[in-house]
């Protein structure tokens, strides 16, 4: 995924301006796709240049008259375009995975307490996103399309944390030192 994609997603599902979309990014496509607010200002100002995005000032934007954006029909071309084209699997590049083959080269490193905060994190982002399903997609109710779209994605978060939560603990389990059996 490309960040002028990501950004012109956000856009489509409402027209903003640059420190709001850049707020709603963090709590939401910012999720699986990390991108700084300079970064997200800076790739605004590309896409006006391509013509994907217009910028005005609305109406009731008072003394700090900010700028907000919209798509433009060549921004929905190009996200359509994107969309379309194939995309490799994720690669993964986890540095503590790494950490944990050289412990098992060199068996002196002790990685057992980055491990339980790392478990401690995923804990905490699994709430989190139980707080969002709850409050989002409570059980029993008919969802659009749109929306349900939105709730598989919040179900694969789910499913990875708990996935990385179950091996933590698994792992936890193999670090631990072994009884002394003299």
């Amino acid at each position: 995924m490309s960040l002028p994609h990501a950004v012109l997603t956000s856009l489509l599902e409402k027209s903003t301006s640059g420190y709001d979309l850049a707020r709603r990014f963090d709590k939401s496509i910012g999720h699986f796709w990390h991108a700084t607010h300079q970064q997200i200002y800076r790739e605004l100002a590309r896409m006006e240049a391509a013509g994907w995005i217009t910028s005005f000032v609305p109406p009731d934007a008072g003394k700090t008259r900010k700028k907000h954006y919209r798509v433009q029909p060549a921004g929905r071309q190009e996200l359509a375009r994107w969309a379309a084209e194939p995309v490799a699997p994720m690669d993964l590049r986890d540095a503590f995975t790494l950490k944990l083959r050289a412990d098992a080269v060199l068996g002196e490193v002790d990685l057992a307490p980055e491990l339980r905060r790392h478990l401690a994190l995923h804990l905490d982002k699994l709430a989190y996103y139980r707080q969002i399903e709850a409050q989002d997609f409570p059980g029993g109710q008919p969802l659009s399309r749109a929306q349900a779209i939105q709730h598989m994605i919040l179900k694969k978060g789910i499913l990875y944390e708990q996935g990385e939560i179950a091996w933590s603990r698994e792992m936890l389990q193999l670090l631990q030192p072994a009884p002394d059996m003299r």
